[in-house]
């Protein structure tokens, strides 16, 4: 196997995340400044790997992360129930009320149209899960005791505060320990990282972290930002890509992070807000594999598509240990979470491997 996944027998779950989840206020096809209604979904980069594991592909999974104990985290549980992950992880933190101690993260997104661009305003400051520290979880009772085969984590929970980033570090040395392999998608996000230091408190920080990761994922701008590593003869509109540059720059990324058995990124070509050619690239091994190209993709939310390609490519690593089988579980969940609202995926896993089969659009009757 490409990587060494513990026994299922010993472990309640099959993969947990660590990370922040927020309430995403959506105002549909229109936009934030002018709505009058909200539809609630949650998300988060690090959950929604999980979530999608949990309910496409039916893997028991958990999450890692603490709410303010209020009315609105009381919601954010609701809809993580619906999505069918275990929520015992959560820590639940006293507030004062109005937030002055602690508060759950708000995320205002639209989708975009045509040549209007998707748009995220985010409240997410003196979260409950920001303030916690590594000593507020126990990681050897999660890892040691109840046993998890795969951890997820990522550049949006490092950026979150300075206790975050060493939060991750305890979590991820301690899954190790207990042989649980661990992802990492760096998710760059400037104005995250814009108070507390910018691209270089982020190369930083995840140069560090980098070093105890078995699967890298990332897009172009995450592997420059996060880590240094620039493709040459791209666009800066993403408008044509340069595949020949990915598989140099993946190359690099594997030799600089000689731990890394993994190393996988998103190719997307953006053409308007709702048509992308999409696919994807995986190292493994000293070789690149790529999946199945989706050309003109139609997109009705492509907040998200990242994270269900994290999710499909796990997936897939884990049940095949065939990178090019996994990268293209990755590539075809994305490409069918862009199709509905939300964060998180609807996609069923008779849906995908559809699809990776070459389905069609057709009425399913």
């Amino acid at each position: 196997m490409l990587l060494n996944l513990k026994d299922k027998k010993e472990c309640l779950f099959d993969a947990v995340s660590i990370g922040e989840i927020m309430l995403r206020l959506d105002p549909g096809e229109g936009r934030i400044r002018t709505t009058r209604s909200f539809k609630v979904w949650e998300g988060g980069g690090e959950y929604n790997v999980v979530r999608g594991l949990r309910k496409c592909f039916g893997m028991k999974t958990s999450v890692i992360t603490a709410f303010a104990d209020n009315e609105v985290g009381k919601l954010l549980e609701d809809l993580i129930l619906q999505g069918g992950v275990d929520t015992s992880l959560i820590k639940w933190v006293k507030t004062d009320g109005i937030g002055r101690v602690c508060r759950n993260g708000l995320n205002f997104t639209e989708r975009g149209f045509g040549v209007r661009g998707a748009l995220g305003c985010s409240d997410r400051a003196n979260t409950a899960i920001s303030k916690m520290t590594a000593d507020d979880f126990d990681f050897e009772y999660i890892f040691g005791k109840l046993g998890v085969r795969w951890l997820h984590t990522g550049g949006i929970y490092a950026a979150l505060s300075e206790q975050s980033s060493e939060t991750i570090v305890k979590a991820i040395k301690t899954a190790k320990k207990y042989g649980t392999i661990v992802s990492y998608d760096l998710n760059y996000r400037p104005s995250m990282w814009s108070a507390i230091g910018g691209i270089e408190k982020a190369r930083q920080v995840n140069k560090e972290l980098a070093k105890y990761v078995d699967v890298m994922i990332g897009n172009e701008e995450d592997f420059t930002a996060c880590l240094g590593f620039e493709i040459k003869g791209n666009d800066k509109d993403l408008k044509s890509l340069n595949v020949d540059g990915y598989k140099e720059m993946i190359d690099e990324v594997a030799k600089a992070y000689p731990n890394l058995k993994v190393v996988a990124t998103t190719l997307r070509t953006v053409k308007t807000a709702t048509v992308n050619d999409w696919s994807a690239l995986c190292w493994a091994d000293g070789k690149i594999y790529k999946s199945k190209d989706y050309k003109n993709l139609e997109i009705l939310d492509r907040v998200g598509g990242g994270d269900s390609f994290a999710s499909g490519l796990i997936y897939g690593l884990m049940t095949t240990g065939n990178p090019e089988t996994a990268v293209n579980y990755g590539a075809a969940h994305g490409a069918l979470a862009m199709t509905t609202p939300g964060d998180t995926s609807m996609a069923n896993i008779k849906e995908v491997e559809s699809l990776m089969g070459g389905a069609g659009a057709r009425v399913n009757r």
